[in-house]
Formats: C-alpha cells, structure tokens, sequence
C-alpha cells in the first residue's frame, strides 16, 4: 500500500532511499525528524500546497534559520516529492517547492596564519578526529560527507590520492598534497587500530562512520580565534581551492582536483585576492615589456 499522509511518505522514503544507496541520508532523517515530520504530520501527502510550503518557510525563518539553511529543508521536501512520482506513489508532484534565492560567491576563505592558527587549535582539541580532518578537507578539498566516510583501504599513499566511491559527481580518485601524504602515512601507523575500516569510525552509527564534526569543528575555529558565523566546514574546501586558483593553476585542472561537474561552478569558488590580481597584472605588464622591447617607436 501506498503511503498516504506525509509522516508515513517520510518514513517509506528514508528506507527505500537506503535500499537505492541515496546520499546523505543520516542528515536527510535529521531534518525530517526535528522540523519537517512534525510540521506536516499527518497531512495528506497529495494534498500539501503551495501555500503549506510557504507557511513552512515562515515557520523556520521565525525559528531564526537562515534563508540558506531553509533551503536544506526545502530540498529534502522537494526530492521526496519526486522520489513520491517515480516511485508510484503519486501520479504527479503535489507542488513546486521554491528556495531562496542565494548568493552562491562565497567569498570567505582562509589566508595562510588563519590556516596555522586553526591546526594548532585543533591539535589542542579534546576530539581526536578533528585535526585529520581539517588536513584532509584543505589537503584535498574534498567534501564533508566524502571525508567522513573514506576507508582506510581507500588511502593510496604510494600514490597519494584517495578514491571516493560516492562521490557527489561520481566514483573519482582524488590526488592529495605531499604534506597530507605524509601526515597520513604517520596517522594511520599509529592512530588506527588492527582492522579499523574507516578512517573516522563510530561504534553507535549505523553506517559505521562518523555522521557529523560540527561542535568540535565550531570549538576549534573559536579556539583559533576566527568567527563561527564565518568560517564553517565548506570553507576548508573553498579555501583549498581558491589557493589552487591563487596559485596560477587552470581552471580545468582544479575542476578536476575539486571533482566539480563543471568549470562554471569552479568559477564560483574562484575569486581573487586584491594581491593574487596585482601580481597577475606584473606579470601581464612584465610580458608587454618582453614582447615590445626593441621594437621601433
């Protein structure tokens, strides 16, 4: 039988998208379970409009969410809607769910004494986990869930990279720096035990792995002295590859290395610093010398 009212449709939803090996599903149950399950209840699942989802977005925003994070829910909402269509649920989606429009420049990332001060800050931290971390996401840009989920047998030293099955645009190998390699190759000689699989494991998760870094995260950006409300788990990954950007490689090439579907996205990522843009300019104007010089007037 087919669910019917929205809290039955959330729970059918989560278990078949365990069965179709979905992404991020612990923070899908997460958002279901504290905000969208009680609100729309037992609610019709074909009958929710669009002014139900409207009067939903003003229930968080009074709450104090933010725009951005509103739109974590709303996308839940919206892909178990269409997952209702495919899945014959319903012959059609009840409504469209529309976000907030969002600035996608993120233009916080970390110079290099934000850098040393956050390691040092998480080397002092209680969680033992937290300083592999943060190596690892400016190490390789990858994403949060991609981090915690890597398997021990996935970390190719020799080769310095790391394959990650699950990745948001598919399965890719992802190249790691020299030093990463090398805080790794000591890091899992002596900080993992005899047949530990994941890199980040947790006993009590059903994966298998840690689910979540945030409060150890946010102590040790304080620690660190940088402003929480600032600098959260996606700027590692932006400051990774802005430095990429800064540091004259293509654009192509850090596609590749932050695993982007395209290059347009990268450009999101990739804005410049007032010195990077000056030294482009020195050396555009270094080049128009070179190429003029002896030339008659």
């Amino acid at each position: 039988m087919h669910p019917t009212t929205f809290t039955d449709a959330a729970e059918q939803y989560l278990e078949n998208l365990e069965l179709e090996n979905g992404r991020n599903i612990p923070d899908k149950k997460k958002k279901l379970e504290q905000q969208i399950v009680p609100y729309f209840g037992d609610m019709p699942l074909s009958e929710i409009n669009r002014f139900e989802i409207e009067r939903f977005k003003r229930h968080l925003l009074a709450q104090g969410l933010k725009e951005s994070t509103v739109n974590r829910y709303l996308a839940v909402i919206s892909q178990l809607f269409h997952k209702a269509v495919e899945w014959d649920w319903l012959v059609k989606v009840p409504c469209r769910v529309v976000k907030y429009g969002e600035n996608n420049i993120r233009t916080r990332y970390l110079d290099a004494g934000e850098i040393e001060a956050l390691l040092e800050a998480a080397q002092k931290d209680e969680c033992p986990v937290i300083e592999p971390f943060i190596r690892i996401a400016l190490g390789t840009a990858m994403r949060r869930t991609e981090i915690l989920s890597i398997k021990i047998e996935d970390i190719n030293c020799a080769r310095q990279e790391i394959f990650i099955p699950k990745a948001k645009c598919g399965a890719r190998m992802q190249p790691m720096t020299a030093g990463l390699t090398t805080y790794l190759t000591h890091y899992l000689q002596y900080q993992t035990k005899p047949g530990q699989t994941y890199l980040f494991p947790a006993n009590r998760s059903i994966s298998g792995h840690r689910e979540e870094i945030e409060k150890p995260f946010y102590r040790v950006v304080t620690a660190a002295g940088l402003d929480r409300y600032q600098v959260c788990r996606h700027t590692l990954r932006h400051t990774a590859i802005t430095h990429l950007v800064q540091a004259g490689v293509d654009l192509p090439t850090v596609q590749r290395f932050s695993g982007h579907r395209s290059i347009q996205m990268v450009f999101r990522y990739s804005h410049q610093s007032k010195d990077h843009l000056h030294w482009a300019l020195e050396q555009m104007e270094s080049r128009l010398k070179t190429r003029t010089k002896g030339q008659p007037s």
